[in-house]
């Protein structure tokens, strides 16, 4: 039986691969989202139908590549870093654009923050896996 390459991650033991698809797919899901959705999530959240689309089509290609990464057998060093470089942007990206030009709903002002902090969560695990990894190489 033949398995394709983006199925890999879910079988492996390599916690960083896991990370690396759960990231992917979370991101994946909100790029569709707010591709597809943009009206209604824009009129609900308070946050303009034209950003989520951008941000949606900036995600989608983002979610690709982590997907990618997380398909290769042995993710390589500089790729991952620049996956947790990426999500620490946003999430400090998410906490200022709430603070300093976004001025969402009640409800967008909490789905911004919960999804900052969810991405700061994951990528401080990609952080420890990734160190854990280097650490088991020496």
């Amino acid at each position: 039986m033949s398995t394709t390459p983006l199925a890999a991650p879910a079988r492996t033991t390599d916690p960083l691969r896991r990370l690396l698809a759960l990231d992917a797919v979370v991101t994946g899901g909100n790029a569709l989202a707010y591709l597809a959705l943009s009206g209604p999530l824009g009129r609900f959240l308070g946050i303009g139908s034209g950003l989520l689309l951008a941000l949606g089509a900036f995600l989608a290609v983002y979610a690709a590549g982590v997907g990618l990464l997380a398909a290769r057998p042995h993710p390589p060093t500089a790729g991952v870093r620049g996956v947790v470089e990426a999500n620490l942007g946003w999430t400090a990206a998410s906490f200022l654009a709430l603070a300093l030009w976004l001025s969402p709903t009640t409800a967008g002002a909490v789905w911004v923050v919960l999804q900052a902090l969810a991405v700061g969560g994951l990528t401080l695990l990609q952080h420890r896996a990734l160190r854990a990894r280097q650490s088991s190489q020496v």
